[in-house]
């Protein structure tokens, strides 16, 4: 039996409400033990390893990434995005079908499911689409999705327009229990904006993209959701409005809506597109600075289009309400939305660049400097949205270090300040905009069903860790 004794560490697991010094045994990919236990139980040919100083807590998981496959293959493959999802700290990650062609019948499905078997070095589930093709127009076959093993639909990249369809797709997919996740865009108000509609997209000439456009669809999923009971679950939320709307439809007892949030919408705004964004952010002992490490006042190049991304980056209003409700409990969930590009994509004028950034490996760190450093959370209710919540939402059994759970494991140093280096990504496309940032925050392992997939040991000597 293969076995392995994680000792010494601060074990945080937010569905047990656990926050103890404790060691965790892990046996044949399950959780064996936690605390004295442990040790007790752990035999002589048990693997050790030291995690004194460091977090030890339930696998992370991102329900909202873009692995490109099928048909685009160029930008990411299952294999190298899973990879940079075991960088980041990532046990388990959660596929769009926004591919080519695009999950939108059970045959599909089964290929990702197949593929990610054979390639995939975290656990990897799948979304089916609304609608056939993604293309707003025909219900997708939800029940056979179900049958398929989808854990949730969405037509993200895109948004269902027809009011009556987006019900109807609601009512299916409550008679099969599956929650819908809704990239919240009105067509008709964003037009062919590229950025934030505001004083930053007047000054540079763009295009503007207004915020009404994410808040009307938001607004509209709320009343859907009361009418039909089926859970709508809003993805990238990125205005002050979209969070109040939320906010208040909670507080009126509506439970089958909630929200997610990335990284760059709480750490970025539309100010970085006129290279005059300013990054500061505050830990217990003062400020640090949370920006490129190579210089205190940095020239940042106009036009950047690693800084276009769909929703668009907000204005420092929009940025503090994002704050703001992850810190109410108001948005529950954190995530990347990893949207790898190739490079000659992106070096394109801005107009015609494509949309999203990768995010798997800079998004524990940039959740930890905004949030916890940042005293706006606490170490569990920060890592409680990366774990139980995403669990919870798509009922998958994971997220808890509970005895029997897999052993799914994410081991962290919170304070470890480091730079991160687009070029040595574990991803395929490049399309960061947090190249050569100093972070704070890095995980140092990632376990995956009692087998260590990636470890900061294995990354400094060149061993290639078994899937």
């Amino acid at each position: 039996m293969s076995s392995l004794l994680l000792t010494g560490g601060r074990v945080i697991d937010p569905a047990k409400r656990l926050d103890a010094t404790a060691d965790v045994l892990i046996r044949d990919g399950k959780i064996v033990a936690v605390g004295a236990d442990a040790g007790r139980q752990a035999g002589q040919e048990t693997e050790r390893r030291d995690c004194a100083g460091l977090v030890v807590c339930p696998g992370l998981i991102d329900l909202h990434v873009h692995l490109r496959e099928p048909g685009q293959s160029a930008k990411e493959t299952i294999a190298t995005g899973t990879k940079a999802a075991a960088r980041g700290g990532f046990t388990s990650v959660v596929c769009m079908p926004n591919t080519s062609p695009s999950i939108d019948n059970a045959g599909t499905v089964a290929l990702i499911r197949d593929k990610a078997e054979r390639d995939g070095v975290v656990n990897v589930f799948v979304t089916g689409a609304i609608t056939k093709g993604i293309a707003g127009e025909e219900m997708a076959p939800i029940g056979s999705l179900k049958q398929a093993g989808v854990v949730a639909i969405t037509d993200d990249g895109h948004c269902v327009q027809n009011n009556e369809l987006m019900r109807r797709a609601l009512e299916y997919a409550k008679m099969f229990d599956l929650p819908v996740m809704d990239h919240c865009q009105d067509y008709a108000l964003v037009s062919d904006g590229v950025m934030h509609e505001g004083f930053w997209s007047t000054s540079l000439g763009l295009r503007g993209w207004p915020a009404s456009g994410e808040d009307m669809i938001v607004a509209r999923n709320i009343l859907l959701a009361e009418l039909t009971g089926a859970h709508v679950h809003c993805q990238h939320l990125s205005t002050a409005r979209s969070v109040e709307l939320i906010r208040a439809a909670k507080k009126r007892g509506v439970k089958t809506i909630s929200g997610e949030a990335c990284p760059h919408h709480f750490t970025l705004t539309d100010a970085a597109i006129a290279g005059s964004e300013k990054f500061w952010a505050k830990d217990g002992d003062g400020v640090f600075w949370a920006g490129p490490a190579t210089s205190e006042r940095p020239t940042w190049p106009v036009y950047d289009t690693n800084f276009k991304m769909n929703p668009p980056l907000r204005s420092a209003r929009d940025r503090e309400a994002i704050l703001e409700g992850l810190a109410d409990g108001t948005i529950e969930i954190l995530c990347s939305d990893h949207a790898p590009h190739c490079d000659y994509e992106k070096e394109v004028e801005f107009d015609y660049a494509p949309f999203g950034i990768t995010g798997f490996e800079t998004e524990l760190a940039l959740s930890l400097m905004q949030l916890y450093h940042a005293k706006r959370l606490s170490l569990p209710d920060l890592l409680a949205k990366f774990t139980i919540a995403p669990a919870r939402l798509l009922r998958l059994a994971k997220g808890t270090l509970s005895v029997g759970a897999d052993a799914d494991v994410t081991v962290i140093d919170p304070d470890r300040e480091w730079v991160y280096c687009r070029d040595e990504s574990a991803s395929k496309s490049k399309n960061s905009p947090f190249d050569g940032w100093r972070m704070k925050g890095k995980p140092v392992a990632t376990i995956v069903r009692g087998v260590t997939v990636w470890s900061e040991e294995s990354d400094r000597i060149g061993v290639q860790l078994p899937a």
